[in-house]
């Protein structure tokens, strides 16, 4: 692939982006949310059409106008959401479209069934391929997908987090099959957020980030912390007007022998997050820090109540707490702003104050109106204080900028007086003036006792913001360190390493 540039109105994906792959290697493709990973795999398999550049396949020039087009020329895709048919058995499901036919047009089942076997043999799996595909876990699941995109004999295999949901077990079995491609001279794309995974399995990495080449390395001739960098940057931002650092504020030393507000304690969920400790307390702002895919965001849900932990509880004001859903979470005051301002924030068809009063009328019920003068009040009050543009209460939230509806966002949860606000990317894909404006709001609603978890890729604006980052890493918690002269680097370091709890240096501010 070379100059490749893919293009949306008013905003460039892909810019002059290179990426090759030789037979029988792996190549990672890296690079956090919104870096162009997979802009690049939907450009090579035909779901977007090109605006520049090109597509060689074995040295010929191909145009993909179709993801057929694509598996035709040879390149098949296992994406992280396994689609296959569970209701069906697994020989249907690896010859799917390409069952072998009787003479009269019907399909031979004795010999799909011979054939699945075949294709399952020679990936080294014993799976009988008459079985129902539904009664295999999640990771057997995962390797019969690679085997149908296998069946057709591609020259190029691209797996799309294919470990996000396995164990270590798994992980192993699925290498295992990977390393049998790769000698059979398949080439490999290989995506993954956990570093781990990637320097065992890969041969070479690429690594992009806001839609350009960072570069491509050798993986043996590539440091961790050097990776981490390249994918994250490390490059300060202009915000200038932030005032002075939050870590200044020594609020562990004020903290004396008060109990946390909340506490995380043994909190876990299989497959997502393994038993983590976390405290906050009044007035503290900890920042959550971690790579795509460490857990950040897994820990918050649970926090909040939206996913229920298999391990562990949440303890509000020294009692466990036992959250069946985000509602129980609210009633203790606990908030909740997704990283999916869109999909899980606002309801871009209702207004301004019809937003800002949605959580507050929920808590009330609704049997309980607010009236429409309260709702005027308390849009208007939010809109001055948080400077809400355009300063419309009947203006409809899809109009407004990404900033804008983010600062409406957190008047809604504000308006509900929280105790604990939990921001999980809350100044992603926002400019530098409205992402000044919400880092300062944060802060000053610290100083008047609120307690915020603050999730950001950014590690600037982590240390920039927080009293105490905790650091997660393959979804697990591996520090959690109180911000007094952080660095960048120490940061990158730990993401990188792995640094363990019980590092007397990256001891945290957990009594």
């Amino acid at each position: 692939m070379r100059g490749i540039t893919v293009t949306f109105p008013g905003v460039t994906a892909l810019d002059s982006v290179d990426f090759r792959l030789f037979p029988g290697e792996v190549h990672s493709l890296l690079g956090e949310n919104g870096a162009g990973k997979s802009t690049l795999i939907k450009a090579l398999t035909g779901v977007y059409r090109i605006d520049g550049g090109q597509i060689e396949v074995g040295g010929a020039a191909v145009d993909f106008t179709t993801p057929a087009d694509a598996q035709r020329a040879g390149v098949s895709t296992v994406y992280q959401e396994i689609n296959l048919l569970p209701n069906l058995s697994v020989a249907e499901n690896i010859l799917l479209g390409h069952e072998p036919r009787r003479p009269w047009g019907g399909i031979d089942w004795p010999q799909t069934r011979r054939q699945a076997g075949e294709m399952l043999r020679g990936m080294n799996l014993e799976i009988d391929p008459a079985s129902t595909l539904s009664t295999h876990s999640l990771a057997v699941q995962q390797l019969i997908a690679i085997t149908r995109a296998v069946a057709v004999q591609p020259k190029v295999l691209i797996l799309d987090e294919p470990t996000s949901s396995l164990d270590n077990d798994e992980v192993t079995e699925l290498f295992r099959v990977i390393a049998h491609l790769k000698e059979a001279g398949v080439a490999i794309l290989f995506i993954s957020h956990f570093l781990e995974q990637v320097y065992e399995i890969s041969d070479r990495l690429t690594v992009l980030r806001d839609g350009r080449l960072v570069g491509e390395y050798l993986t043996d001739e590539l440091l961790r912390i050097d990776l981490v960098q390249k994918m994250v940057g490390a490059e300060m931002t202009a915000l200038s007007e932030m005032q002075t650092r939050t870590s200044e504020r020594e609020v562990e030393e004020a903290l004396g022998g008060e109990l946390p507000l909340v506490s995380a304690i043994g909190l876990g969920r299989d497959g997502a997050l393994e038993p983590i400790d976390l405290a906050v307390y009044e007035g503290e702002i900890v920042g959550m820090a971690g790579l795509l895919g460490s857990g950040r965001t897994e820990l918050a849900r649970l926090l909040a109540g939206i996913d229920r932990p298999d391990s562990g509880g949440v303890s509000v004001d020294g009692s466990v707490r036992r959250f069946r859903g985000p509602r129980d979470a609210l009633k203790r005051r606990i908030a909740y702003a997704s990283e999916d301002r869109r999909g899980e924030g606002i309801i871009g068809d209702l207004t301004v104050r019809d937003n800002i009063v949605l959580a507050l009328q929920a808590d009330l019920g609704w049997f309980r109106r607010i009236s429409r003068k309260r709702q005027d009040e308390l849009a208007q009050s939010y809109i001055q204080a948080l400077n809400i543009r355009p300063p419309n209460p009947e203006a409809l939230v899809r109009h407004l900028s990404g900033g804008n509806q983010q600062k409406l966002l957190l008047a809604r949860w504000l308006a509900i007086a929280p105790r604990l606000l939990i921001l999980d990317e809350p100044t992603r894909g926002i400019d530098i003036g409205a992402k000044a404006e919400i880092q300062n709001l944060v802060t000053n609603l610290a100083e008047n006792g609120l307690a915020v978890v603050f999730i950001s890729a950014e590690l600037e604006e982590v240390l920039r913001i927080s009293n105490r980052v905790a650091i997660l890493r393959d979804r697990k918690k591996v520090a959690d360190i109180p911000n007094h002269d952080l660095t960048v680097e120490r940061l990158l370091t730990v993401i990188a390493d792995g640094a363990e709890d019980d590092d007397e240096e990256l001891r945290g501010a957990e009594r």
